[in-house]
């Protein structure tokens, strides 16, 4: 007779699927980053909801930020020696906040779209 090994979660689940279905769920597992099917099965039933959020546009965004906080800073310095603000150093300054709005403008329409 063999023991039952000491199992965390000791209640078991069973159900069938055709094999298009479970190509769609092993796709979707695989997407969502899950550990395992059972972790994906779990919080699927649990939270009845798994969203998988891509930040790479969130990570363009920051860099921006950092582009723009550096040519602040250079800005700053540079208007600190000399007494000088020169019309350029604005256009380069729009020309990066026009571009991190259009960053944040996509990822809070990718946001929108979740459903």
């Amino acid at each position: 007779m063999t023991s039952k090994p000491n199992r965390k979660r000791d209640a078991h689940f069973h159900f069938w699927a055709d094999e298009a279905e479970a190509a769609v769920i092993r796709e979707r597992v695989a997407s969502t980053g899950a550990a395992n099917f059972g972790a994906y099965i779990r919080k699927l039933a649990i939270d009845g909801l798994i969203i998988n959020v891509d930040l790479s546009d969130v990570r363009d965004m920051v860099r921006l930020l950092r582009n723009i906080a550096n040519n602040i800073n250079q800005i700053a310095k540079r208007t600190n020696e000399t007494r000088n603000f020169y019309a350029a150093d604005v256009e380069e300054l729009r020309r990066l906040y026009d571009t991190l709005w259009d960053a944040a403008n996509k990822i809070l329409a990718g946001l929108a779209a979740i459903k």
